[in-house]
């Protein structure tokens, strides 16, 4: 395990509108406040989206599993933002619950509040952390 210690800088309480776009909202107040690296959390409706509900196989590179959200969902989750390639990196695994099914997997495509998304975004100061290409996964991952 890596790891490096860091202050809670500026929070953010932020309300997402019916219809507005929320991994790309959470990007674009990231940017408007400067910050390098932030953990944020998100509760309410949403709706569209994919999810990634796991690899195919254990094996790398990992094959994703992709999970549609096509109606309205409740939504929980957290996510981490850290800088990768010159621009803000986001990372965000929820539960989402319809009825009586509930999905819980990581966000990665574009979706949008239904009703009212609220979110809480949390600074973090004083860590050099970033989001890095991993070749033999694949992905962007931190790096500490």
């Amino acid at each position: 395990m890596k790891y490096q210690t860091g202050r809670i800088g500026k929070v953010i309480v932020a309300r997402f509108e019916d219809g507005d776009e929320i991994l790309g909202g959470v990007r674009d107040l990231v940017l408007r406040e400067e910050i390098r690296a932030a953990v944020f959390y998100l509760v309410g409706g949403l709706t569209g989206g994919r999810i990634v509900v796991g690899p195919e196989e254990e094996e790398m590179p990992p094959v994703p599993v992709w999970r549609e959200l096509v109606e309205s969902h409740e939504t929980v989750g957290v996510g981490t933002v850290f800088w990768g390639e010159g621009e803000p990196r986001i990372h965000f695994h929820g539960a989402y619950g319809k009825k009586e099914s509930v999905k819980s997997g990581c966000l990665r495509q574009t979706a949008n509040a239904f009703i009212v998304m609220e979110a809480i975004i949390m600074e973090i100061t004083g860590v050099t952390a970033v989001r890095e290409l991993d070749p033999v996964s694949g992905m962007m991952l931190l790096k500490v």
